[in-house]
């Protein structure tokens, strides 16, 4: 019969027995290579895509930026109502008007395929007139637009004009020029569908019946249909 003293020997010879070593084989460490090798080119062709499309991001962007079509710069340049100066000038009343139109943009022209001015006042259009023909303008150009409006082109009667005098007495005779138009961008080779085009310009004349310098050069509003 074994002794009490004999069971933790045994205990500890267990305790003590070393790990069994594994051995790994060659096809072992040659498909460990492999899945290493294969993640290793996976990365790699995920980050030359990613850089490529980084790349081709950048380049699509600047080319919108500089392809993007932006809108003509109209300022009116000058205006007058000389028949302001005369009590019954309404039955020879004249208008003219001279307005920048600025082709700000660098490699896209502009095609007007037909331009109207309409002259208002109190929201009530008292004249218009067909403007320029139809012509093309060119990248960083600035073309004058002139228009005359008389004789029966000039819608005014006995209330407008003493509503006119009114004003004229207050220092400011209010005025709306609005360039009607009709557009196409030109890019290269490509022409984009017509668009329709507003400029819309807040001015006032003095007691000569001339644009006051407040208004002169002032950019006007656009806005397309």
């Amino acid at each position: 019969m074994a002794s009490l003293t004999d069971i933790p020997l045994e205990a500890s010879r267990e305790s003590n027995a070393q790990p069994i070593k594994r051995h790994r084989t060659a096809r072992y460490y040659a498909h460990r290579v492999k899945e290493s090798l294969t993640t290793r080119v996976s990365k790699v062709i995920c980050s030359i895509f990613l850089t490529l499309l980084l790349i081709v991001g950048i380049i699509s962007f600047v080319l919108w930026l500089s392809l993007r079509p932006h809108r003509p710069r109209f300022r009116v340049e000058s205006f007058s109502f000389t028949a302001l100066t005369q009590e019954t000038g309404f039955q020879n009343a004249e208008i003219t008007f001279d307005v920048t139109d600025r082709n700000s943009n660098q490699n896209v022209g502009i095609y007007y395929d037909g331009m109207e001015g309409t002259v208002y006042y109190k929201d009530k259009a008292i004249g218009a007139t067909p403007l320029l023909f139809p012509f093309y303008q060119p990248p960083k150009n600035t073309t004058k637009v002139h228009g005359v409006l008389n004789g029966t082109s000039v819608a005014v009667n006995d209330q407008l004009w003493t509503q006119f005098m009114a004003d004229r007495a207050a220092g400011n005779v209010g005025f709306r020029l609005e360039l009607s138009m009709a557009i196409r961008f030109k890019i290269s080779t490509w022409d984009s569908k017509r668009h329709r085009m507003h400029a819309s310009c807040e001015l006032g004349v003095g007691v000569d019946g001339q644009i006051l310098p407040v208004f002169k050069d002032k950019k006007c509003s656009m806005y397309f249909d």
